[in-house]
């Protein structure tokens, strides 16, 4: 990678952690929509880097605030994604090797799923769903944190409907993204698919993330709640469209 591409790839990197601080998910996505559309470096390798950074960041936010976390909630949807980034994780090393172009028709088709879910009306639930649904949720989610390493659609879809308290969504949310995101390293590294590249762009873009979002986390948002999320959906659906086209058509 040379300069140029890894100043490409910063920026890439910020704009998507100012989303993710912007809408509480959305970093992988954008991060890898990006990486795709410009073709900077090998999109299984960026899913890698995405791992990485988010792991990161939790660990740093976690190590200076007491996570609020609801157990009855959190064991079904952690125990199914981590089911499902095995399985994500053996499709990503199939598809990256003999399907590049349904890898990028997925992803396109997931990001623009997620533009579709930040605009839809997110009307709370009186009573929370049942069990089963956490589960099946978790492994969804769980199968697109293997593939993108981004399990967000699926579980902010249904959890931010839930008659919960939005620290214990946030939390719960990080938590199992930061879970999946080490899972999936592990899997990755004893398969021999974690490259030095890879780990030296993480180390380097790093501290660009854990800047932006301690300096973003002081300084909320002056934008309206409803534009950004109008702004987000339409960068992601923007993305979606220039990945999915191009894979769909070749």
């Amino acid at each position: 990678m040379n300069l140029t591409e890894t100043l490409a790839l910063l920026a890439c990197v910020a704009l998507a952690g100012y989303v993710q601080n912007l809408t509480g998910f959305a970093f992988g996505l954008v991060l890898l929509g990006l990486a795709g559309v410009f073709h900077l470096g090998d999109l299984s390798q960026m899913t890698h880097v995405v791992s990485v950074l988010t792991l990161a960041s939790a660990l740093t936010r976690f190590a200076r605030h007491r996570p609020q976390l609801d157990a009855a909630l959190l064991k079904p949807l952690l125990g199914t994604s981590l089911l499902g980034v095995c399985l994500g994780a053996l499709l990503l090393n199939w598809m990256s090797d003999q399907a590049l172009s349904l890898l990028r028709l997925l992803l396109g088709l997931t990001i623009g799923l997620s533009a579709l879910l930040l605009v839809l009306p997110a009307a709370q639930r009186a009573t929370r769903s049942a069990g089963w649904t956490f589960g099946a949720v978790g492994l969804a989610g769980g199968v697109l944190g293997g593939l993108f390493s981004t399990a967000a659609p699926p579980m902010v879809f249904h959890l931010y409907r839930q008659p919960l308290s939005l620290a214990v969504v946030r939390d719960t949310l990080i938590i199992i993204f930061a879970s999946n995101g080490a899972l999936r390293l592990c899997v990755m590294g004893a398969e021999g698919r974690l490259s030095w590249p890879v780990l030296w762009f993480s180390l380097l873009a790093a501290p660009l993330v854990l800047a932006q979002t301690h300096w973003m986390t002081g300084r909320p948002s002056r934008w309206p709640q409803a534009a950004v999320r109008r702004v987000a959906a339409g960068l992601l659906m923007l993305v979606g469209l220039s990945l999915a086209g191009p894979a769909l058509f070749s």
